[in-house]
């Protein structure tokens, strides 16, 4: 099983609009996918900052290339993100998971 981690950073006050928005179309979105496992969506403020980390789980590789295209390192953004996000980083981060309770 591979983890695939994104990290987001909004305003503080586009916090609660950009969580109900990745609940809304995001979610929905990975869940679609053939060989999505599962995932784990989780936020906090920092530094006058909303931080988003998303830990999504996939079968294999070849998965999430269907999910994310062939170049499956790039992040995916929605189009809706434009007006929430501070910055895009260009990656996510990939991990084997090799234990799990």
């Amino acid at each position: 099983m591979i983890a695939r981690l994104w990290h987001g950073r909004t305003t503080i006050d586009d916090y609660e609009e950009y969580t109900r928005f990745m609940i809304e179309r995001a979610i929905p979105d990975y869940e679609k996918t053939d060989g999505f496992v599962k995932l784990s969506f989780i936020r906090n403020i920092k530094e006058d900052a909303g931080h988003f980390l998303l830990i999504t789980y996939w079968e294999n590789i070849d998965v999430i290339k269907k999910f994310s295209g062939e170049d499956y390192e790039k992040a995916k953004y929605y189009p809706e993100d434009k007006k929430y996000l501070l910055e895009f980083e260009k990656n996510v981060i990939h991990y084997e998971v090799f234990g799990e309770r």
